[in-house]
């Protein structure tokens, strides 16, 4: 007999969305966040999800063949956030925010979970000095993202990885969590958008 798994009562996970350039540091905040965090947390990267993909047959792809990909690997990644989150669980997600249609689709996507929206900065000069002593990241590129990256200008908390660790920068956010604000920088952001629109 098939026994039928249901979602467990309760409130869905709660949800810290790290949105920053490439080589901001967010993967290395993510990993201290699971480390001082309770309950457990789920560290869900973008960059795992990309992974996962067949990579030579990525590499036949024409440039516009290769954009819906990634568009589709992008809104999913989004939807698999939530999903792990409906079922309960915490979840630390990094992500780059690099198009504006990622935002609108995080918005809409994570409109009925707790989201608390934690901005990664970094200044361009440390950017490239990372991306020199990684290899793998093509010069300027992190830089070259900022503006769109952190172009809706609204979070529930920052950091800035320039000059503070990875640890002291989850320990803001661990100190942001502890007061027990509701974050609002989702719900702000929606709101501006509806005005917009009208």
């Amino acid at each position: 007999m098939i026994s039928h798994m249901r979602v467990p009562p309760g409130r869905p996970g709660r949800i810290i969305l790290l949105n920053g350039t490439s080589s901001s540091g967010k993967t290395s905040i993510a990993e201290e966040l699971l480390l001082i965090l309770d309950p457990p947390h789920f560290h869900m990267s973008a960059d795992a999800v990309n992974g996962m993909r067949a990579k030579a047959k990525t590499l036949e792809l024409d440039p516009a063949q290769l954009a819906g990909v990634l568009d589709r690997t992008r809104a999913g990644f989004h939807r698999a956030v939530a999903g792990m989150a409906l079922a309960g669980n915490d979840i630390v997600a990094d992500c780059l925010l690099s198009e504006s249609w990622r935002l609108l689709d995080c918005l809409a996507v994570l409109a009925d979970y707790e989201v608390i929206f934690a901005g990664v900065r970094c200044s361009a000069g440390e950017l490239e000095r990372r991306e020199r002593a990684r290899g793998d990241r093509q010069p300027g590129l992190a830089a070259a993202q900022q503006h769109q990256v952190h172009a809706h200008g609204v979070y529930d908390v920052e950091c800035d990885t320039t000059s503070s660790t990875p640890r002291e920068c989850a320990t803001l956010i661990k100190d942001f969590l502890a007061r027990n604000e509701r974050p609002t920088a989702f719900g702000r952001l929606r709101a501006t958008l509806k005005s917009q629109v009208r």
